[in-house]
Formats: C-alpha cells, structure tokens, sequence
C-alpha cells in the first residue's frame, strides 16, 4: 500500500509555498495533495487532499465514493496515509 511517505511533492511556487503531489493507483483511481495558500489547512500546515477517478478519456475529481464527496481538507500526513489506504482498497473504475 502506498503512503503519505512515497509521495514526491512538486514545488510549484517558492514565492506563495506551494506545494503539489498526485499519485495514481492500479484501480483508477488517484489522490492530488496540496498544501498553498488557499487550500484548507493552509495556516495550520496542514494539507488538502482531491479524490480522483479516471478512466482513459479523462480525469474527474470524484464525489461519489464512500470517502469523501468533496475535497478533505485539514489533514496531517497520518490521516492522508489512511485516506490513501482507502482509496486503494475502492473496487476498481470500469473504464
């Protein structure tokens, strides 16, 4: 299972912090994790996290799953570890 610790953030600005990650898994699915200014947790450290389902065509932030049905925001690493596990554990997309 991958976890908090295999993500590589991307820095995608010095001048505001961003940083930005997204990691695909074998059931079509993948998480975006961010942490910037605007993205909840932002003053806290904390970071923001995206569901994503995708299939060949294209790629949509997914609201229909038992996770979540809309971005997490708030986190730590140890909860985007768990949120992670559970996206992997999701029956896999029909593409």
């Amino acid at each position: 299972m991958k976890t908090f610790e295999d993500l590589v953030f991307e820095n995608r600005n010095d001048e505001i912090g961003w940083i930005w990650v997204k990691m695909f898994f074998d059931n079509w699915y993948w998480v975006s994790v961010v942490k910037w200014y605007w993205s909840y947790g932002y003053e806290e450290g904390l970071y923001e996290l995206w569901v994503v389902k995708w299939t060949e065509q294209e790629s949509s932030l997914c609201y229909d799953t038992p996770i979540t049905d809309d971005v997490i925001g708030y986190l730590t690493p140890a909860k985007i570890t768990s949120i992670m596990k559970q996206v992997q554990r999701l029956p896999a997309v029909t593409v």
